[in-house]
């Protein structure tokens, strides 16, 4: 499994140099076998003998931080989507995007992404998790931005960065209370302390942080706002992000940690509010949609509302209606998204206004939109595989488990009639979607004379969902018990899901259709004389508004706060950052009776470091008075050559030749760049400011002397040199401890410190390429 995850990011390393013949083979035939390689691996896995697998890769052991892949029904269930849907995207990009775009940089992004949300779906530990899941926000902000010479697309990478961080950092902090509780970094392991966690008293902050990074990936009320926004990237990027893959991130997340939160009842209740309301909004604000994608993005919005709250709801029925709409809104949504793509395209043009009676000009991909938007909508025919999850959603609303809250019996009660409400405006922007775009010629703006038709290659990802569609609705049960049941196992832990069947009798579910379809074409039909209720109602009103107000009063009170330190002093900067350092270490030794003074288990001074101490003291108080920069470099070196020889003299021979080295370099750099330097002359400064000065450094130098003190002094802890002598060797392989300390058991520490320098060469390097001239640095 960890080659499946990591496939598609070793990949993206050679696409680079791939690209450079995009011009005789589209990039995109290359990558495209990537995801259809990973699909036919995993869809062995389907069958009804399927049980779940785990595997371990060690990366952190001594964090608890390791890659730790598991495969069940549900991970199953969105890898294949991921790699499925992905492996159609990829071709249908071929045909959308044009050898002169920036191929090389766009399949990159979407490779990143790819082994992102695998990495999601896969991971047991949470911390591993959490770093996929912010793999997911930087490559979607690399897709939506693509076009970064848009406004608009800049707009909507960013904000969609904003919100799913600031969501992703609250799911960090819930993740890391569920470790700190249950003293494991496993999701499975959690699960088995269900219990333990409900007790907790931590259990709602936990819920809250848990829930806000799955609202904000999954664009649920009222973090929706980013989804619109992201429309301006190109549309197989719709496609792949906005109805397969990263909205259902947050599904997958409170899918994943139902097992522990279901039996809390403000799990339900949050859930299932937050799900209704996320549906009703967004099929009621897609209607006043004109963009195609805009209409798209608020559909989106308005199906996974509906998913979530069926999560919410929590029951047998509720779980597998979950599942299932998983699988039904990826085919039919997916598709939709590439015909707007091809609309866009061969058009010129997403404004519905401007489009109709495209049905005789484009029959096959009006055809394709119409199974499309008709399962979308729910509408009741057999052949299409949204009306069975639809049904089954109804379903679920009437059989919920009444609490020990009024409230949670309150939104028993008036979550059907919610339901209805959010299907019947789902209902009216399909029929807007397919009729207004492909009928009602008398008020399109494009030329009716036109051939529109796409070439047969762009159709075929398309086509292949639109037969998925019709697949799983003419035959469900195909899908149930080898696949789906797999999936609602997973989340609710029961077995045997009853067959899915297209008639149930004339039962209130039945009705609930019957009511949406009724009412809905009523709406659909009298749109004109109803309409003016968006001018009422939100009205100005949006939280769109409300994000750029944060937005621009976060920027301007920044702007303020560092305007007012940020003199281009830099004594001013050192003097807020050693006062800060000075004020917040000793109150923390107060608070914590950190000082103390212990000299009787201290080695004896001879006359040797007294001399080598005075010498370092001179020569560092001589470095203020030198008046010649060659003096000033080579005084100061006394300093640095002082302290190594306290080091020989206190018996650490590798500390010691360390310094050494690093002095050495140290003045030979600056006597080889001294003649840039400015030269030394005495400054004219006022008592205040010498006085500021002296306090400054006393303070600084007095805190050092302390902490050096207080450090020997205190037995709070065993003394971990003890530890380092007993284990260098059977643990690090070495004698030298010393060496073994900085490889091994600050292996980490030293890897990131490369990591800075590498990052570091990558900006210089970025700087000098960009360079104008030689002369320009």
């Amino acid at each position: 499994m960890i080659f499946a995850v990591f496939a598609p990011l070793l990949v993206a390393l050679f696409i680079p140099q791939v690209s450079k013949i995009k011009h005789k083979i589209h990039t995109g035939y290359f990558v495209a076998l990537v995801p259809l390689f990973i699909f036919v691996y995993f869809i062995q896995f389907v069958g009804e003998g399927f049980q779940p697998i785990m595997q371990t890769i060690n990366w952190i052991p001594s964090l608890g931080i390791n890659f730790d892949f598991y495969l069940d029904g549900l991970s199953l269930l969105f890898v294949l989507l991921i790699s499925g849907i992905g492996t159609l995207v990829v071709l249908y990009s071929i045909y959308y995007l044009d050898y002169t775009e920036r191929l090389g940089s766009f399949y990159v992004y979407l490779l990143m992404f790819m082994t992102a949300m695998f990495g999601v779906v896969l991971s047991d530990n949470v911390f591993v998790l959490y770093s996929f899941w912010e793999l997911t926000s930087i490559s979607s902000f690399l897709l939506i931005g693509y076009w970064h010479f848009n406004e608009r697309s800049r707009y909507g990478a960013l904000k969609s960065l904003l919100i799913t961080i600031f969501g992703g950092l609250s799911m960090l902090g819930g993740l890391i209370l569920l470790s700190v509780i249950t003293k494991t970094t496993s999701i499975q392991e959690m699960i088995t302390q269900t219990d333990f966690i409900l007790s907790s008293n931590y259990l709602p902050l936990i819920l809250v942080f848990i829930l806000l990074g799955a609202f904000t990936k999954s664009a649920q009320f009222p973090f929706h706002i980013w989804l619109p926004d992201a429309m301006e990237a190109p549309t197989p990027v719709s496609a792949y992000l906005h109805s397969a893959t990263m909205v259902k991130a947050g599904i997958y997340l409170v899918a994943r940690f139902s097992p522990i939160f279901s039996g809390f009842e403000w799990f339900f209740i949050s859930v299932s509010i937050i799900g209704i309301l996320t549906l009703c909004w967004g099929s009621f604000m897609a209607v006043r949609q004109t963009d195609l994608k805009a209409i798209l993005a608020y559909s989106t919005i308005s199906q996974l509302g509906m998913i979530m709250a069926m999560l919410g709801f929590g029951t047998k029925a509720a779980i597998f209606a979950a599942v299932f709409h998983i699988l039904n809104h990826a085919t039919f949504k997916g598709s939709l998204f590439m015909v707007a793509g091809i609309i866009d395209l061969k058009t010129g043009t997403r404004d519905i206004r401007k489009l109709g009676g495209l049905f005789t000009l484009m029959p096959i991909t009006a055809t394709l939109a119409l199974f499309g938007t008709f399962s979308m909508a729910g509408v009741p025919l057999p052949f299409l595989n949204g009306f069975y999850s639809k049904e089954a959603f109804f379903t679920s609303t009437l059989s919920l488990n009444e609490g020990s809250l009024a409230f949670t019996n309150f939104l028993v009660t008036i979550i059907p009639y919610l339901a209805v409400l959010g299907s019947i405006f789902t209902f009216v922007y399909s029929m807007y979607l397919f009729f207004d775009v492909f009928m009602k010629k008398d008020k399109a703006k494009i030329d009716l004379n036109k051939k529109y038709e796409p070439s047969f290659g762009m159709l075929i990802s398309p086509l292949v969902l639109v037969i998925g569609v019709v697949l799983i609705g003419l035959m469900p049960n195909l899908f149930n018990s080898g696949f789906l049941a797999h999936a609602a196992t997973s989340i609710s832990g029961e077995t045997d899901f009853a067959q899915i069947s297209y008639w149930h009798g004339f039962n209130t579910p039945f009705i609930m259709s019957l009511t949406v379809l009724g009412i809905g074409t009523v709406l659909y039909t009298s749109m004109n004389k109803w309409m003016g209720i968006y001018s009422v109602f939100p009205g100005n009103l949006s939280f769109n508004r409300v994000y750029d107000w944060l937005l621009a009063k976060t920027d301007s009170v920044s702007e303020k706060i560092t305007h007012s330190y940020m003199t281009g002093s830099l004594r001013t900067y050192m003097s807020i950052i050693l006062v800060t350092m000075f004020i917040v270490t000793f109150i923390t030794m107060y608070l914590t009776n950190g000082f103390a003074i212990d000299l009787t288990d201290l080695a004896e001074i001879t006359i040797l470091e007294i001399v080598v101490v005075a010498s370092i003291l001179i020569a560092a108080i001589a470095t203020l008075y030198s008046n010649n920069n060659v003096a000033a470099i080579l005084i100061l070196g006394i300093v640095g050559y002082g302290v190594a020889i306290l080091f020989v003299i206190y018996r650490a021979p590798d500390i010691a030749l360390t310094q050494l080295v690093i002095e050495t370099v140290t003045v030979a750099l600056f006597l080889l760049t001294f003649y840039h330097f400015p030269k030394l002359k005495k400054r004219q400064e006022s008592v205040k400011t010498k006085s500021v000065n002296l306090i400054i450094s006393a303070g600084f130098g007095l805190m050092m002397t302390l902490i050096g003190i207080s450090a020997v002094s205190s037995n709070w802890f065993d003394k971990i040199s003890d530890y380092f002598i007993e284990t260098s060797l059977p643990l690090g392989g070495g004698r030298n401890i010393v060496n073994v300390i900085l490889v091994d058991m600050r292996g980490v520490d030293t890897l990131f410190e490369i990591t800075v320098l590498g990052i570091a060469v990558f900006a210089i390097y970025g700087l000098i390429k960009l360079r104008k001239d030689k002369g320009d640095l």
